[in-house]
């Protein structure tokens, strides 16, 4: 089931909230946990039980590695890293099993068979929040929870449980315990909520659909403005498209009362790509900051070890995303990028802001081209047409078909109409924004049959 769907905004989301805001506050956790396990059986029936032995598992080792902990440290560290090594080998197995298999085959001239494993939705993002939590209690950094339907209701609730953001059991410990929910809270979720749904359906999907008829043509048959408006049209698209996701999780995440925290600030206005990953996917960028660059030493422990463990995270945020070699390049690539602006470009950068804006939009719209294309052969060959200096009238066609969609998208990927929004006093300006977002929103899931997301596959 996804947020841009008839099925969940006028059957699921309906009937959830009718149940979760009648019934007492102490069985709230109850109707938000059964909601959530109804919302993933929806679409990974058969994987509902791995969502349920992660919550098991990691509540049982939480509550063991606190009492072996107090008799004996080494034992409690025991627990912790059997928890861990639970916890990314089922992540590992289910995500990238296939992929090891494969290249082992090609490396030692094996035959092994492939395995027949589906990737269950959402194991990225939940399987992050769970390691959070367990390091977390692990550091002394958070108490025990030993009410194992918080704890379940933590990993399993369905606004962030498919594609984040990512949010850390102690950002929701306290509500998770204890919330309450406000006329002012549920008005500002439905504002995100529709912002979102707007942003995925109205501007995603309409701006996608250039990129997907690329794949259709077939790049050998494309010129070279044809393939840059190609890469505009990925760029705009995976950017509503994850934000427009993300803006819906927050909403409904703020009409349960709780604060999920932010997961993009408009990117596409960076200076530089070290400013942009601060504003792209803070969620992710922040988890790899916090349990694994600052456990390696950070920058601490010289120059040398920086850049290491730099490579180290850049490396595992590319392989974090999927399953194939293309994502390890593209976070590669950010690694030499961020090196380079390290080492020397970041005051010239800071000079030069014309130019610091134009490096950074080409940066990003060429990574994603490494992001997208995950046959090397497929990439080697857009990249020439990228810069073929072939012409055609085939670039002429589609401008003329998307000019104003992307014009629509390039505006409102900066925060210009968002001041302006949230500068009208009136409230029936706004009430009618909105209804207008929502209004057409519906009227395009009626009637269009693409409506992909892109993240779930990650």
């Amino acid at each position: 089931m996804v947020f841009s769907s008839f099925v969940f905004i006028f059957w699921f989301l309906p009937v959830f909230l009718l149940c979760y805001y009648i019934v007492p506050k102490r069985w709230k956790n109850a109707i938000l946990f059964l909601g959530s396990i109804v919302f993933y059986a929806w679409g990974e029936p058969k994987y509902i039980l791995l969502l349920l032995l992660s919550i098991l598992v990691n509540y049982a080792a939480g509550i063991l590695m606190v009492h072996i902990r107090s008799k004996s440290k080494r034992f409690g560290k025991v627990i912790f890293v059997m928890t861990l090594l639970f916890d990314f080998g089922m992540l590992l197995f289910f995500k990238y099993i296939n992929f090891f298999i494969d290249n082992l085959n090609r490396l030692g001239g094996t035959d092994f068979s492939a395995i027949d494993v589906s990737l269950p939705l959402g194991i990225s993002f939940y399987t992050f929040q769970i390691v959070s939590y367990i390091i977390d209690l692990h550091l002394g950094k958070v108490t025990v929870e030993r009410s194992i339907l918080r704890l379940g209701t933590y990993l399993a609730m369905f606004p962030q449980l498919i594609a984040g953001p990512i949010v850390i059991y102690s950002d929701v410990s306290k509500a998770l315990e204890k919330r309450s929910i406000s006329l002012g809270q549920i008005e500002e979720g439905v504002q995100e909520f529709i912002f979102g749904l707007g942003s995925k359906v109205l501007l995603a999907n309409n701006i996608g659909m250039l990129w997907e008829e690329l794949g259709t043509i077939g790049y050998e048959n494309i010129s070279m403005p044809l393939a840059w408006l190609g890469v505009v049209s990925f760029t705009l698209q995976i950017y509503f498209d994850f934000n427009g996701y993300s803006l819906m999780a927050i909403g409904l995440g703020k009409m349960l009362g709780f604060e999920f925290p932010r997961n993009f600030n408009y990117p596409y206005i960076s200076k530089s790509i070290t400013e942009f990953w601060r504003r792209w996917h803070m969620t992710l960028s922040g988890w790899f900051r916090e349990y694994v660059y600052i456990p390696l030493g950070g920058n601490r422990k010289g120059k040398v070890r920086t850049y290491v463990n730099l490579l180290i995270v850049w490396a595992l945020t590319g392989f974090w995303h999927g399953a194939s070699w293309n994502f390890v390049l593209w976070g590669l690539f950010f690694f030499v990028v961020l090196s380079i602006e390290k080492l020397w470009m970041t005051p010239f950068l800071e000079k030069h802001s014309c130019f610091a804006r134009i490096y950074s939009l080409l940066i990003i719209g060429l990574s994603w081209m490494i992001f997208a294309i995950t046959d090397f052969s497929s990439l080697l060959l857009y990249f020439k047409r990228l810069f073929s200096f072939q012409m055609g009238a085939d670039a002429v066609y589609y401008l003329k078909n998307y000019a104003l969609i992307f014009l629509i998208g390039i505006v409102f990927s900066t925060p210009a109409l968002r001041i302006y929004y949230k500068e009208q006093k009136r409230s029936v300006v706004k009430t009618a924004i909105l209804a207008a977002v929502f209004v057409l929103s519906v009227a395009y899931l009626a009637d269009a049959s693409y409506n992909p997301f892109l993240y779930f596959r990650f």
